[in-house]
């Protein structure tokens, strides 16, 4: 969403308005869309004033009235899944709501090794190093025909 026109721009819309000029005219002269040409004169009509409206904010986070139980249930339990904590909760949302507010928050989640990655290239896993380490010998490896 881009800024509010300014209100030198506003000025000059109005004037030429007043001055007998056609909205359309007015907006290809300024590059704004007729719409806002019209807009700008309605609302000029029915407040008196051109300013831009201040911004009405966004809807309230679904979760806002539980938070402090939210808290509560990560501090009870760290380790709990955003799932476990969605149903424990009892709240009807989604998982991502749940995400969005303890981030929100500032809880951050610590990486278990499950969710580590292959590792840095060259590494070989930890079953083949021990299997090495003990003298066994090593799994063939697979052959591609070409």
């Amino acid at each position: 969403m881009g800024a509010a026109y300014s209100l030198d721009l506003r000025e000059r819309v109005l004037k030429d308005l007043d001055a007998g000029m056609s909205k359309a005219s007015i907006a290809r002269n300024y590059h704004v869309s007729t719409r806002w040409v019209y807009n700008l004169q309605k609302q000029r009509e029915a407040t008196g004033r051109i300013a831009p409206r201040p911004h009405a904010g966004g809807p309230k986070p679904l979760l806002a009235e539980h938070t402090e139980r939210l808290l509560k249930l990560v501090e009870e339990q760290p380790d709990a899944t955003l799932r476990e904590l969605r149903d424990r909760l009892g709240v009807p949302v989604s998982i991502n709501t749940v995400w969005k507010m303890l981030r929100r928050l500032g809880v951050s989640f610590k990486k278990s090794s499950q969710c580590r990655g292959a590792g840095p290239a060259g590494r070989r896993r930890e079953a083949d190093g021990v299997a090495v380490l003990a003298g066994a010998p090593r799994p063939a490896e697979a052959r591609i025909p070409r």
